[in-house]
């Protein structure tokens, strides 16, 4: 049985990823900056983690939307993610370089799907996807080993559902929690 990853390793897990700069070619297009969630995959600290935060926005915002419309605007950007991750995992000379957090946006938005926002849901939806991604468990282990622009977003696609039962599993424990 394989030991779960120390914080430690983790760290340093996701500092290896931060693609060195003798890989940029060029000022960064369009795809790589939807790729990084605007500033969010630039933050010199954790980006997964502010890319995340950069999430909680529009997840309130589609929630208000109805879920069709919350549904639709996920798939239209996990589709989009895939086709960003690609070109900036090359931009950058990394499938999965640090910067490219719309994976962690997507994962985000499928944790709260079906989940009434408030602050302490958006913050237990946002802990659960962050351990989870973080951590990796199977099968997002095995999705995180695709080293593909469709890889790089389905293992926070996998951490999002599995992210998403917790969620749902709080609010029937603590029904509370949705006010």
């Amino acid at each position: 049985m394989r030991e779960p990853p120390s914080a430690l390793r983790l760290l340093a897990r996701s500092a290896s990823r931060v693609p060195p700069r003798a890989h940029r070619r060029g000022r960064p297009g369009g795809w790589v900056l939807f790729a990084a969630w605007g500033p969010c995959g630039f933050s010199p600290i954790a980006p997964g983690t502010v890319g995340t935060l950069g999430a909680i926005p529009l997840a309130w915002a589609l929630s208000r939307a109805g879920w069709p419309a919350y549904l639709a605007a996920t798939a239209l950007l996990f589709a989009a993610g895939v086709v960003a991750a690609a070109r900036a995992g090359r931009y950058w000379g990394v499938v999965d370089a640090s910067p490219i957090v719309v994976d962690e946006v997507v994962g985000y938005l499928l944790t709260m799907a079906f989940a009434p926002l408030s602050w302490p849901t958006a913050l237990a939806g946002f802990v659960l996807f962050r351990a989870l991604d973080l951590l990796k468990p199977w099968p997002v282990s095995a999705l995180d080993r695709i080293e593909s622009g469709l890889g790089v977003m389905l293992d926070d696609v996998g951490a999002g559902g599995l992210a998403w039962v917790g969620v749902q599993v709080l609010l029937r424990a603590f029904p509370g929690l949705a006010r």
